[in-house]
């Protein structure tokens, strides 16, 4: 089963948005878990991690604008990425998989646009 990304949207140059998605805990529940984004043209990268017992770490570029948390529920992760002040450069498709990422479970992901 595909992890599947939600939340995406359009938004102003400033704005917020909330990616959510859901990951089976019989899978992904020791796992590292991550947000991933690929841009227009550019190869998919990580921007933030988060471990099973919450320590997180996010990339330069997206530090101190997004914040990734994981609820670890009995038969479900969630995993979230909440993303303040957003530029447009931050407009890209974004994709939750574990990091390492498995590559069965690449999804659609969800296309965050940010544009005045």
């Amino acid at each position: 089963v595909q992890l599947q990304a939600s939340g995406g949207g359009l938004v102003h140059p400033g704005g917020s948005l909330r990616l959510s998605c859901a990951a089976s805990a019989s899978i992904f529940s020791s796992d590292i878990m991550g947000w991933y984004r690929q841009a227009p043209g550019k190869q998919r990268e990580l921007v933030a991690a988060i471990t099973s017992g919450g320590y997180r770490n996010v990339v330069d570029s997206v530090k101190d604008r997004f914040t990734i948390s994981r609820d670890n529920a009995k038969n479900t992760v969630y995993l979230y990425l909440l993303m303040n002040s957003l530029k447009p450069e931050d407009t890209a498709v974004y994709y939750c998989n574990a990091y390492p990422a498995r590559s069965d479970y690449w999804g659609q992901g969800t296309l965050v646009t940010v544009s005045s």
